[in-house]
């Protein structure tokens, strides 16, 4: 796995130091969006100033892109947009945030709609985030 994430460093122009490689591990092995907090809990060995200058880093490059969970938090999930950084318009998904237990779930199924935007104006990304219960937290009904 160091090896894709190497490459995929390299492609992006970014050198793959063990702090970079770390992160973006963490964040390509996670079932959902990650925040800097659930990152540094994630890598106890590294500090969160380290941590914040790596994001930092592969958001410029575009190695990652971030989206914002119901509660205004930045959460980063890895991009397989283009080399220079731009997420591909069939990879913007949709997200689900839980008023309950506060997760952030990817709805890769569920596009960002395409919207025709005015002159001279370029989409690079789009967040597009539903809020309501997950299945696990509605009430009323069997959890499991």
């Amino acid at each position: 796995m160091s090896e894709t994430i190497e490459k995929l460093l390299g492609l992006h122009g970014v050198k793959p130091t063990s702090n970079r490689i770390l992160v973006l591990r963490a964040i390509q092995e996670s079932d959902r969006p990650m925040s800097l907090a659930d990152i540094e809990d994630e890598l106890c060995t590294l500090e969160k100033s380290s941590i914040f200058r790596v994001l930092t880093l592969l958001l410029q490059h575009g190695v990652v892109h971030t989206v914002e969970d119901g509660r205004g938090i930045v959460k980063y999930e890895l991009c397989h947009g283009d080399s220079r950084g731009h997420c591909l318009p069939e990879e913007l998904h949709a997200h689900f945030y839980c008023e309950v237990c506060h997760e952030l779930t990817c709805l890769t199924d569920i596009h960002v709609p395409q919207i025709a935007l005015p002159e001279g104006y370029k989409m690079l990304s789009a967040n597009y985030t539903i809020k309501g219960l997950c299945p696990k937290c509605r009430p009323g009904e069997e959890k499991g």
